[in-house]
C-alpha cells in the first residue's frame, strides 16, 4: 500500500545553496550532506515529508547529466511504501515498467525502486520502503 509521499527529490547544482534556500523557505534545520556513490545529497523537512537536494560529484554523474539537459529542478517524488516487492508485482501486472528489475538498498538501508518515467507522464517515481524508521 502506497502511505504517502516520503520526499521530493531537487537536482541541484550546490546542496549547500539549496540547503540554504530551503531552510529560510521552511524555517527547518537540513541534515548535514551525506555522500553516496557519486552523489551528495541532503534533507529538508516539511510537514510530513521532505525535499532531497542531490548533488553529483561526478561530471557523469546522473544527477549531472540531469541538470545539464534539464537544468536544476524537480528530479523525482519518492512515495512511501509498506511492501515495496508487492507494490511492484502489483504494478507490473498493470503493466508499469520500472529502471531495474528489482529493488535495491539505499545509502540509509532502505529498499527503493524507481518507475521508468515511459510508465508516467515523464515522471521520476521513486517507491521506497523505510526498514530502520519502521523498528525504531
Amino acid at each position: 500500500m502506497i502511505k504517502g509521499i516520503a520526499h521530493i527529490g531537487i537536482a541541484v547544482n550546490n546542496v549547500e545553496n539549496g540547503r540554504s534556500l530551503f531552510q529560510k523557505i521552511f524555517s527547518k534545520k537540513s541534515s548535514d550532506p551525506e555522500y553516496f556513490g557519486e552523489l551528495k545529497f541532503s534533507f529538508v523537512p516539511f510537514g510530513n515529508a521532505h525535499v532531497e537536494l542531490l548533488e553529483s560529484t561526478s561530471a557523469e554523474g546522473v544527477i549531472k547529466k540531469f541538470i545539464d539537459k534539464k537544468g536544476e529542478g524537480v528530479h523525482h517524488i519518492s512515495l512511501e511504501v509498506d511492501d515495496i516487492q508487492a507494490e511492484v508485482n502489483e504494478m507490473r501486472a498493470k503493466g508499469v515498467r520500472f529502471v531495474s528489475e528489482n529493488p535495491y538498498f539505499n545509502a540509509h538501508k532502505d529498499l527503493v525502486i524507481f518507475i521508468h518515467p515511459k510508465s508516467t507522464p515523464g515522471i521520476l517515481v521513486e517507491l521506497i520502503q523505510h526498514f530502520k524508521r519502521e523498528q525504531e
